[in-house]
């Protein structure tokens, strides 16, 4: 099943790479990918994926290539043109899918796939037959309910403006810095303390992504977090390859931040790649 998981986010990645994409679309595009990968039951997901409007023609196509791949004798010889062209489909289909869906539409798009799934499931049953009601209950009038949602909803709506006003600046503030280290990296000159201290900053910024809601900006700073815990450990050597792979990183955070309108396929390419190679490397400081 991992095969075919791989199978189509390889295709995929191929067929985005043909699409000029912005930043939000690359999001989308990470998201997908995210979803096929976690899916416990692929193919109910791209059967319950056809029912929801913004996914259904993609899905349709991507039904196809699973059901080619699973129910069809593999054909080895073939196998690279076969992939050739279950990507080259691909495009026009994902390119319908990125005009209509951003990164939020799509997160709710999920959202209503985890509820198909969970209306197919036995309906849970309560009996209030048995229940014993508080002669005496607690009471709060109407006034005192609404004066706890405004202070609830305010003090919400401050944190998160804060947050969001100061984001750009806590997110790129490490990048230079992190930069800088990774030329010091290339000529072995380089104190312990600095890979944990900037492997915590990126761990702490990984988190308040994944709150705000871009998990890509999320996904790149654990990639870069983790690399740099395993390079202390002496588990990952910091060779021309790996330093590349991080600088990727880099560049897709600050693009994706700064909103930069240029084609950063590649370099998201190189860190997913890497950071798949990461999954594989077993060290006791990292989860």
């Amino acid at each position: 099943m991992d095969l075919i998981k791989n199978y189509i986010n390889q295709s995929i990645s191929i067929a985005a790479n043909n699409l000029r994409l912005n930043n939000q679309q690359i999001e989308v595009v990470a998201l997908l990918k995210e979803t096929i990968s976690k899916s416990d039951k692929l193919s109910d997901d791209l059967i319950n994926m056809k029912k929801i409007t913004e996914l259904s023609t993609l899905a349709i196509r991507l039904n196809d290539i699973y059901n080619s791949l699973t129910q069809n004798p593999i054909d080895f010889l073939k196998m690279s043109d076969q992939f050739k062209e279950h990507s080259r489909f691909l495009i026009k289909d994902l390119g319908h899918m990125l005009d209509v869906c951003t990164p939020v539409i799509f997160k709710s798009a999920i959202e209503k796939l985890k509820g198909i799934d969970k209306d197919s499931k036995e309906e849970i049953r309560v009996d209030l037959s048995k229940r014993v009601y508080d002669d005496e209950p607690f009471e709060r009038s109407e006034t005192d309910e609404i004066k706890e949602e405004i202070i609830f909803e305010e003090a919400e709506e401050t944190e998160t403006e804060e947050i969001i006003q100061n984001f750009e600046s806590i997110i790129l503030s490490p990048i230079k810095p992190l930069d800088n280290l990774l030329k010091k990296l290339s000529d072995n000159d380089v104190e312990y303390e600095e890979l944990i201290k900037f492997s915590k900053i990126m761990d702490e910024n990984a988190s308040l992504s994944r709150k705000i809601g871009f998990e890509i900006l999320s996904g790149m700073h654990r990639i870069v977090s983790k690399a740099l815990i395993l390079i202390k450990n002496r588990d990952l050597m910091p060779g021309k390859e790996v330093i590349e792979s991080l600088r990727a990183c880099l560049i897709v955070i600050v693009a994706v931040v700064r909103g930069k309108d240029v084609d950063i396929n590649n370099y998201l390419n190189k860190a997913e790649r890497f950071g798949n190679q990461l999954l594989k490397i077993k060290s006791k400081d990292t989860k």
